[in-house]
């Protein structure tokens, strides 16, 4: 086997596990340890691995921080994918929220454009325009601090308004989920607040997220993924992390 192979092969065992063990390595590619050790800090150097003693782990990558603005455009289609299975779930006549997520964006079309009477309650004013032109859905906006970054409302005002509903669904976007301190993250301290108090309203909590964010992190921890009932993607995960979450019994979508 190349060293080239060997490389990918290592990479590949680090996405399915999250880490890897250089004895365990040297005997599956028949190689010395220290050959190993040498692959390892070659893949360090490429910033793609974090070593540690006895093996290494894979690095995360920290998300990028960008306006809501500049995330509208980005994986259309993987939110489009997510919106037809938020639909497919939503029953008639349920309360539902849909937090500060671009994901949620397509998910207010989607629903717009159906015929579903539902209510929507919601802190972002993008979710709130499809819905000027629909006759069957009953919008209601939390009010609150206007943050024109995130082109929504967050802080006490608006978590204090959200503490006085319950709603069948609640349908949260995230910036990054880690399986390895199973933790839910986003960039701003106020934006993860009141995502925890939009979790504690629902009845049944899903991420609406695309399944990439299982290999991102923000910087603000606001939940852990054992607060959800569920998470909502665009193509499903590979097996280590369908295995981690069925263990965590926390159902793919």
């Amino acid at each position: 086997m190349f060293a080239e192979e060997r490389l990918e092969k290592i990479i590949e065992s680090l996405n399915q596990n999250g880490k890897i063990i250089v004895k365990e390595l040297s005997k599956r590619f028949n190689v010395t340890e220290d050959c190993i050790r040498k692959d390892l800090k070659n893949l360090e150097k490429q910033g793609i691995i974090k070593r540690t003693y006895g093996g290494a782990v894979l690095k995360r990558i920290a998300a990028q921080n960008s306006n809501i603005s500049n995330r509208k455009s980005i994986n259309i289609e993987a939110k489009r994918k997510i919106a037809e299975k938020v639909l497919s779930i939503i029953r008639p006549g349920e309360t539902i929220f849909l937090d500060i997520s671009t994901t949620n964006i397509v998910i207010a079309e989607k629903i717009a454009n159906s015929k579903k009477r539902i209510t929507v309650i919601t802190n972002m004013i993008d979710i709130i325009r499809p819905f000027s032109y629909s006759d069957f859905v009953e919008v209601i906006g939390t009010g609150g601090v206007f943050n024109k970054e995130l082109n929504g409302f967050v802080g006490s005002t608006t978590i204090e308004a959200i503490g006085k509903y319950k709603v069948d669904r609640a349908f949260i976007g995230s910036c990054g989920i880690n399986l390895f301190d199973k933790s839910l993250t986003t960039f701003h301290v106020e934006d993860g607040n009141t995502k925890k108090a939009i979790i504690q309203s629902g009845k049944k909590v899903y991420l609406v997220v695309d399944s990439k964010k299982f290999y991102f992190d923000g910087t603000y921890k606001f939940a852990d993924i054992y607060d959800v009932d569920g998470i909502i993607l665009d193509e499903k995960p590979n097996e280590k992390i369908c295995n981690t979450l069925e263990e965590m019994n926390v159902n793919i979508i």
